[in-house]
């Protein structure tokens, strides 16, 4: 439908196709999943569809999804996207197949908002929703908030077989998505949500099987793991997003996610997405700033010996390239930046003085590349 303009020069390495098990990227460049709070009841919609439509036309080689909830309590706020029920097949389906019609690989994150759910959208305060606002109760691995005065809400703490059931409902989602058509599949195990509350002693303090030791602590991802990728076919690439570290000297750091990523890879995951932070609130110690996680990512990336993408902070053309050309990483995820620049890529590429590259479709190429 949108096919690209091919590269005619020598490309950087921002710019050169990559090939991860079978599944080739355009360029290494891919959106971020990024929520919008504009659904309604998990559903995909024509916002959805122009939204990422534009992101996957403006050159993209990997085009997410946003957080997608694995079940209606595990949506970050109301308006969250969901593939809990087979309904949510079809209109996401339609966002994916032209995704894919631009020549960009579609991805999907799946999520669980944990003792964060139950939210506001950010500019309707980000605030915990009471009950009979539209909230809903919030579960966790304990029964501890989240800490601050916007998301205080005290969850329930998950039972074994509600951890159980929890998995399963990962697994379920999967097999939806890969109905719908996606060729990459991410579990969000970042930011505070319920994979993330379960890995970090800050936010779990359970005593049995899956708590206090980092081999408890990390059984509900590595357990949700091993399910949905039996459940996927091989084909599917399969994506883990971390909070690398808390940054917090009581939290879950970077060594611990080194130790993770091993394991992850054994598992058959194909890249580990390198964010960081938001555990718990009122906790600032985050040195925001131009690539301020590239780091974790090169780490992982050189010491557990899995592929990795960088992701925060990542503005230009030329500061993605010294991330690969560094080998820091083998995907850059572009978030905040892509809503400022749809065209991002295309953008990038003129900045490297890559001429006729692949970051457009032809209707608007040929046009803008003379």
């Amino acid at each position: 439908m949108a096919s690209v303009i091919p590269v005619t020069t020598s490309s950087p390495l921002l710019f050169t196709p990559y090939n991860l098990r079978g599944v080739t990227f355009r360029n290494r460049l891919a959106l971020s999943p990024l929520c919008m709070y504009s659904s309604v009841d998990g559903f995909y919609n024509d916002f959805h569809l122009v939204h990422l439509g534009s992101k996957a036309l403006g050159g993209f080689g990997l085009v997410f999804t946003e957080a997608t909830a694995v079940s209606p309590e595990g949506r970050i706020s109301p308006g969250d996207t969901g593939l809990w029920k087979d309904e949510h097949i079809a209109p996401l389906k339609k966002v994916l197949d032209f995704v894919k019609s631009t020549g960009a690989v579609a991805g999907i994150q799946l999520a669980h908002a944990g003792r964060k759910a139950s939210a506001a959208a950010p500019w309707k305060g980000d605030h915990h929703l009471k009950n009979e606002e539209g909230g809903w109760d919030t579960i966790a691995p304990s029964a501890v908030s989240f800490g601050n005065e916007t998301l205080p809400k005290i969850p329930k703490e998950l039972s074994v077989d509600e951890i159980l059931e929890i998995e399963d409902k990962f697994t379920a989602a999967a097999r939806r998505a890969v109905t719908a058509g996606v060729q990459v599949i991410e579990i969000h195990g970042a930011h505070g949500y319920l994979q993330n509350e379960f890995l970090s002693p800050l936010a779990n303090k359970r005593s049995d099987n899956y708590g206090g030791s980092f081999e408890n602590r990390t059984r509900f991802l590595l357990e949700t793991v091993t399910k949905v990728k039996a459940a996927i076919p091989s084909e599917i690439l399969l994506f883990v997003r971390l909070s690398t570290t808390d940054w917090h000297p009581e939290g879950w750091t970077i060594d611990d996610s080194v130790r993770l990523a091993r394991l992850l890879k054994d598992l058959g995951v194909d890249l580990v997405d390198s964010s960081s932070g938001f555990i718990i609130g009122n906790y600032r110690d985050i040195p925001f700033g131009p690539g301020f996680q590239v780091h974790l990512s090169e780490k992982i990336r050189k010491e557990a010996g899995i592929a990795t993408a960088a992701v925060g902070k990542i503005t230009s053309g030329k500061q993605a390239e010294e991330v690969l050309q560094g080998d820091k990483a083998d995907l850059i995820f572009i978030g905040m930046e892509a809503l400022r620049d749809p065209q991002f890529p295309f953008h990038a590429a003129k900045e490297l003085e890559v001429h006729g590259s692949n970051t457009l479709p032809i209707q608007f190429g040929h046009w803008v590349n003379k």
